[in-house]
């Protein structure tokens, strides 16, 4: 069988690492048009949950991720200047460069064709292939070629944000909400390794263009934001790598395949960055793929039509999710003038994926506090 994988993100090359394993006999080619050691952006980040997916998956490269990992079992929220922890929260981040470093070395030693530097114009140059994939990210090729029939819904959000990292090593996933001059603007922090985080900073339409980020330098905008972050940064600048301002754009696809053509990971869907789950999803989706595989052989029909019925019920659930949160943050001026306390209790709810009680089991001490505050006579 011939695989032909456009896209050598962490999708693209989970996807190539689980066939050849599993499949040795299996020609499997991933094409990836920039090169090896080149990646936007700094630090992706992993629930608990996501790492027990990746051991499910294949444990011997879990097991180099996981040595990578720098683990946290809280978040905080920064508002109106306090900090405010909530525990049962096990997260862990890694570079995301390591991450395909280490994806890269396993596909190597199996013998999976990685062809870098390569750009895909068309799906023509993959017409022999039993399978194409197309794990080419938001602007995706294969699903350009096929458009009629993905039916593709590209939603662009009004929140803009940039990926910045800095080497202020934060002891948990943080959220930090600061007013300013310009207006509101929102950190998402966390580290990723000994010495770097990840520092998202996002802002409404209205607050970036008082800010003047249109007309401002790559220099400019970290000189900026630094001023709006300056007690959260400890004094350390923000680092910039292709970190340019951009609006979230929502992926969706009314099909998931097309014949012998499947989307997965950001050309299927995107997960917007404030749950943190799209490198999750990415893999997952590559799993899930490969899961059919094994039940229905070669039958490449059967696996695409199991893997939409199978996995589009999770990933539904999943994006409504993804967009309750969204839009709260899009929303956040409506919020800004709760207390600390119940701030960090309304973010903890956005998404309808916990509610109270669930809460409780989390942090039955953050609860408890909550609940003291608002009936503090009961």
């Amino acid at each position: 069988m011939k695989i032909g994988i456009v896209g050598g993100g962490p999708a693209g090359l989970y996807f190539a690492l689980l066939m050849k394993k599993r499949f040795p006999a299996h020609k499997v080619q991933v094409v990836e048009q920039n090169p090896a050691d080149a990646t936007y952006g700094w630090g992706v980040v992993f629930s608990d949950r996501a790492l027990a997916y990746l051991r499910d998956g294949d444990a011997d490269f879990c097991a180099d991720v996981v040595a990578g990992l720098e683990i946290w079992d809280d978040l905080a929220i920064v508002h109106k200047g306090r900090r405010t922890a909530i525990g049962g929260n096990t997260y862990s981040g890694i570079a995301r460069l390591e991450l395909l470093r280490i994806l890269q070395e396993h596909c190597r030693r199996l013998g999976v064709d990685m062809q870098f530097e390569r750009r895909v114009t068309d799906a023509a140059s993959f017409a022999d292939c039993d399978l194409l994939v197309g794990a080419d990210g938001v602007n995706s090729v294969v699903r350009q070629a096929h458009r009629e029939r993905f039916q593709p819904s590209l939603d662009v959000r009004p929140n803009r944000y940039v990926w910045y990292g800095t080497h202020q090593v934060f002891p948990a996933l943080t959220l930090t909400f600061r007013e300013h001059a310009h207006g509101i603007f929102i950190a998402h922090s966390y580290r990723y390794n000994q010495t770097t985080s990840t520092f998202i900073i996002e802002c409404d339409p209205a607050t970036w263009a008082r800010a003047g980020f249109k007309s401002m330098s790559d220099a400019e905008s970290r000189t900026t934001c630094q001023e709006v972050f300056e007690e959260d940064l400890g004094g350390q600048p923000l680092l910039s790598n292709r970190s340019t301002w951009r609006q979230f754009v929502v992926v969706d696809n009314r099909q998931w395949s097309h014949e012998n053509v499947v989307l997965i990971g950001d050309a299927l869907h995107t997960v917007h960055f404030s749950i943190g789950s799209g490198t999750r999803m990415a893999l997952q989706d590559a799993l899930a793929l490969y899961r059919a595989f094994e039940t229905h052989g070669e039958d490449v029909r059967a696996v695409l039509q199991s893997l939409e019925q199978v996995r589009r019920p999770v990933v539904d659930r999943f994006l409504a999710a993804a967009r309750h949160s969204f839009i709260w943050y899009e929303n956040i001026r409506d919020r800004m003038h709760l207390d600390p306390l119940s701030f960090a209790y309304d973010y903890m709810l956005r998404t309808g994926k916990v509610d109270h009680e669930g809460l409780r089991k989390k942090d039955p001490a953050f609860v408890a506090a909550y609940e003291a505050q608002r009936m503090p006579h009961a």
